[in-house]
């Protein structure tokens, strides 16, 4: 169907795509009245459930005394690896390599052991410490050169090429190698991981629980009690945020919650505290990107070559796909005329690391930039030149490492329009004279693009499903495969529905996702939720309408093209009836009004064997310039002025997408410039509390934010209404604060050499890159 623009409308319905619309939870959301999972009304005789964790990073594990834990007040049951049902096993992807309680090898410092339920949780909470473990203790990999050293991968390496790398290298006027150093991220969601398990009858179970993949907690949670799937239900009204952290890691507390209440007869609930939900849980990959890169006089790339190495924790988990997507975002905007990528997915004693927004992407391009950085001083230009320089474009420089042509290359206007909107030469010139005069405190600034693909790479997870009713009231229950989390899909896909049948958003219901109505569903991931369950809520809704048509063309005896669908009407021949009349009078003739929808993603192929194919339907852009001032004494700085243009093809919701672009850059802001994780010599995570692990606070927004959306931008694909994805490029439209630090840091130096600041570039890291220029000053 074409846009309603398009076809002409004058009336506009209430809430119609393409318009403005509120977070359909928002009022909620700040009143306290959304309901949670630990919101919900709690059943009678509901225990309370707390995890017993390993000390140790790797070690045998002799013994474990619980007979403290057993006794402790409130304790009604404790239940190990030996308590499980089915297969003690919690782990994504079929790997089989992640246990739901530790039975004999420990692999990291803070692996559940065992689980205790009591009556509340602070007794459950208390219980759980006074266990009496044993330990055979056997050495740890907990750092990427000693997983070097050690070798071992948790999946297969990728490699990409296109082009005879070494050789271009070799042939190059110029030639630089280098290594970046790039940190892991905790999702730090204000709702931490929670589920809460309600028997049943017979063997099922329903399981309330904070996850973006609610299809695949159903899957573990049967696994795991040796139930069929059929037995479990899971339901997931909302989460409170989610960003990759709850698309495995909802698994294990999922699971253990059933496994209590299977064993008990009684729900129960498991909600740890934030310090252990931190140690428990994976993060972002943290990677070492080794990189070798030739180049001509005028900075354009003749060949490069990465090796991507990766911290990935004790099991896969989704280590291969994330390490995968670093790999097809090595090039982000641009051109490589010999490329050769390899991926290292690196098993330590460390927790799993998982996906988190931009999926490996983010680290990819980071290493992208990185290289054009050190190429623009190599031969003494504007970095941005060099971007723009080695931009995709053109037949013959239009061709990915993975050998996918770039059709919809809009990085090169997206960047000039930013650059002129920003005023971005003005403002350069006038940063080099503020600099030149001396003083502690420099300014430094910098433009960067983003090109970011979208759709899963595992072709099968490109699919959705979604079920559509309307009552003979006129109103529509719309339910779909999508979760939740904060970003609005909700009322994005509502927006669609009502925009089908031309009536007011108000009128369509969505009710919590639940594998009870739309089975085998995808994660809420890749930024594919609206894409993905917006194509699919439509095709069910279209199906209804159709039959609507033919009900209105038999029963009225006019043709099929005078029976048009207007806002909250339907004019049928020369006369106009509401729309809730229709519909109760195509029930009294017995058509049907439900339906369900479903959409796969057309076009894409990948072989990952091969490093060919087409894993993206298409590619969503965006640029950032970034303003900062370095206090060159203590290595501090600030942000003070950030101009952001991003596609976001024709907006479903500008409201929400600009929200979406917002937040996504101080996320992506805070990863490559505060966040910082650490694990001391024991292998215990001790960043693990606001008291210790830095975000981004309202003060570090930057003091001047301007955020546009490419105007008069439609996807040239068949997406739902012509809209893209906003999830997660705009995370790494961050980056142009890094290298704005960069920038300001270089001018100590005389901007001669390149400060090559490893993310996150904290102010002990800032400062010491200072020192190191001053230094080489001094001794030049």
């Amino acid at each position: 169907m074409p846009d309603s623009t398009e076809a002409g409308l004058v009336e506009r319905i209430s809430g119609a795509v393409h318009s403005d619309r509120r977070h359909d939870s928002a009022h909620k959301h700040v009143t306290g009245e959304a309901v949670y999972v630990d919101d919900i009304r709690e059943p009678a005789g509901l225990l309370h459930v707390y995890l017993g964790l390993s000390d140790r990073p790797h070690a045998r594990l002799v013994s474990l005394d619980l007979s403290a834990v057993k006794s402790a007040p409130g304790v009604v049951e404790v239940v190990t690896a030996a308590d499980v049902p089915g297969v003690n096993d919690v782990s994504c992807m079929g790997r089989h390599d992640e246990p739901l309680f530790a039975d004999d090898l420990i692999e990291y410092a803070g692996q559940p052991l065992f689980a205790v339920a009591a009556e509340t949780r602070e007794q459950a909470r208390r219980a759980a410490r006074l266990a009496v473990a044993t330990y055979e203790d056997l050495e740890p990999v907990l750092t990427l050169d000693r997983a070097r050293e050690r070798g071992t991968v948790v999946f297969p390496p990728m490699v990409l090429k296109r082009g005879e790398s070494d050789a271009a290298i070799a042939g190059a006027p110029h030639r630089l190698e280098g290594r970046i150093s790039i940190g892991g991220q905790d999702h730090f969601y204000l709702e931490g991981q929670i589920a809460m398990a309600v028997p049943g009858e017979d063997d099922e179970v329903l399981v309330h629980c904070s996850t973006q993949h609610p299809s695949e907690v159903q899957h573990i949670v049967a696994h795991v009690l040796n139930v069929p799937a059929n037995a479990v239900a899971v339901e997931v009204r909302r989460m409170g945020g989610a960003f990759g952290g709850k698309e495995t890691q909802a698994n294990l507390f999922a699971a253990t919650a059933a496994v209590v209440a299977r064993k008990t007869g009684r729900a129960a609930k498991l909600r740890p505290d934030r310090d252990d939900d931190m140690v428990i849980t994976g993060k972002r990959h943290d990677f070492e990107v080794d990189y070798r890169v030739g180049f001509d006089d005028d900075g354009r790339i003749r060949g490069v070559e990465f090796l991507f190495a990766a911290r990935c924790g004790f099991a896969a988990d989704l280590s291969g796909p994330v390490t995968d997507r670093a790999l097809f975002h090595c090039d982000n905007t641009y051109f490589y005329e010999a490329v050769t990528a390899k991926s290292l997915p690196l098993k330590t004693n460390t927790v799993s690391n998982t996906a988190f927004r931009g999926f490996g992407g983010p680290q990819g391009m980071v290493a992208a930039e990185r290289v054009i950085e050190e190429v623009a001083y190599a031969v003494g230009k504007d970095p941005l030149e060099i971007r723009k320089l080695n931009f995709y474009g053109g037949e013959g420089r239009d061709l990915t490492p993975y050998h996918q042509t770039v059709e919809d290359n809009i990085a090169p206007e997206i960047v000039s329009a930013l650059e002129e909107r920003s005023d971005y030469r003005a403002r350069r010139d006038a940063i080099r004279a503020h600099n030149a005069r001396g003083g502690w405190l420099r300014k430094g600034i910098a433009l960067t693009p983003v090109k970011f693909g979208i759709s899963f790479t595992a072709t099968q997870y490109n699919q959705a499903g979604a079920l559509v009713h309307v009552y003979t009231d006129g109103t529509v229950h719309l339910n779909h495969g999508g979760t939740e989390m904060g970003q609005g899909l909700y009322v994005k896909v509502a927006q669609v529905v009502a925009e089908e049948f031309q009536i007011d958003i108000e009128k369509v219901r969505v009710t919590a996702t639940t594998t009870g109505k739309v089975p085998n569903t995808s994660a809420t991931a890749a930024s594919s939720g609206a894409d993905l369950n917006g194509k699919a809520a439509q095709n069910a809704a279209a199906t209804i309408k159709e039959r609507l048509i033919g009900f209105a063309v038999e029963n009225w005896g006019v043709p099929r093209e005078q029976v048009v669908f207007l806002p909250n009407r339907v004019r049928i021949g020369n006369q106009e009836i509401p729309f809730g009349d229709l519909v109760r009078t195509a029930y009294m003739a017995r058509i049907q009004l439900s339906s369900t929808g479903f959409y796969k993603t057309p076009e894409i192929h990948w072989d990952r064997a091969a490093g060919r194919g087409k894993p993206f339907y298409y590619f969503s852009y965006g640029a950032a310039a970034a303003e900062v001032t370095v206090d060159t004494l203590t290595g501090e700085y600030r942000v003070d002025r950030v101009d952001i243009l991003h596609d976001v093809g024709h907006s479903l919701n500008p409201a929400l997408d600009r929200g979406q672009v917002e937040g996504g850059f101080v996320q992506g802001m805070g990863w490559l410039t505060m966040e910082e994780l650490w694990w001391d010599q024991r292998g215990h995570l001790r960043t693990h509390a606001p008291s210790t692990y830095k975000i981004p606070a309202c003060s570090d927004r930057p003091r001047i934010f301007n955020v546009h959306l490419l105007e008069n931008a439609r996807n040239r694909k068949d997406t739902i209404y012509r809209s893209k994805a906003v999830g997660e490029p705009p995370f790494m439209l961050g980056m142009s604060v890094l290298h704005a630090i960069s920038d300001a840091v270089a001018s100590v130096g005389d901007y001669a050499t390149c400060p090559r600041i490893d993310p996150p570039a904290t102010p002990e890291k800032v400062l010491t890159a200072i020192e190191s220029l001053r230094a080489g000053k001094r001794q030049a």
